[in-house]
């Protein structure tokens, strides 16, 4: 009589594993990919910061602008700066994409003393 009842009842369940795992999968999918786009978009935005701090000290030492919009560009693709002075400060703000399509564009700001060496 206990036999009768495992077998049936295992019998009921057979599939249910599978059919909660195609469930499932898709949404861990999509939590890994919302992750590793997350990720993604902030190493993005360090180098981001990173070549703003590089594009003002450019301008400071008496370089063009234009050498500072290089300097973004070659640190993130698709990269942009725009260049403003403020007393005798040079800033920098380099703007970027994420790189993926849910994020905000990037935006790091930097400045730096202008003439310095």
């Amino acid at each position: 009589m206990i036999r009768a009842f495992v077998a049936r009842g295992s019998s009921d369940d057979r599939g249910s594993v599978v059919a909660e795992f195609a469930v499932a999968l898709p949404a861990v999918a999509l939590v890994l990919l919302i992750a590793g786009g997350a990720l993604a978009a902030g190493a993005r935005h360090v180098r981001l910061q990173d070549a703003a701090a590089d594009a003002a000290r450019v301008v400071a030492r008496g370089e063009p602008v234009a050498a500072a919009q290089a300097v973004v560009a070659r640190a993130v693709a698709g990269g942009e700066a725009s260049v403003a002075h403020r007393d005798d400060l040079v800033c920098v703000v380099a703007t970027a994409p994420a790189g993926f399509p849910a994020l905000p564009q990037l935006s790091a700001a930097s400045c730096a003393l202008a003439g310095g060496r």
